[in-house]
């Protein structure tokens, strides 16, 4: 797959809420992942295909969601970035939050083997 097909793809499964199955079938075992800020700690860093799953299922697990949005993909060469609007609810301190943040992805070999997430931290 190019870059483009890829990154319809990942649009069309977090639409869908299907990012488990997006990063078992488009993400390389030797992933990169980048949050903005870390939680409890940890690295904000994740490496490789497990730690991307682990991530990813503890916000599966961790958040209620009320409305999701992926918009685009915006594409160029081995990269593209999709915007993502939430409004969730930690399932543990029952706190509302409405996200709103940038994926960052890099493509080579038909793969995701980067992704960083930039929060919007502007004034609406």
């Amino acid at each position: 797959m190019d870059t483009k097909q890829v990154a319809d793809k990942l649009v069309d499964y977090c639409r869908r809420g299907k990012s488990l199955e997006a990063v078992d079938t488009l993400y390389d075992k030797d992933v990169v992942s980048v949050e903005a800020r870390s939680s409890d700690g940890d690295s904000p860093e994740k490496r490789g295909i497990d730690e991307v799953r682990g991530k990813t299922d503890w916000w599966v697990n961790a958040m209620e969601v009320h409305s999701f949005k992926a918009n685009g993909p915006f594409v160029a060469h081995e990269r593209f970035v999709v915007q993502y609007d939430a409004d969730v609810t930690d399932k543990n301190s029952k706190k509302r939050m409405q996200l709103s943040e940038v994926g960052v992805y890099t493509v080579k070999n038909g793969k995701i083997v980067r992704e960083e997430f930039l929060p919007f931290t502007g004034k609406g």
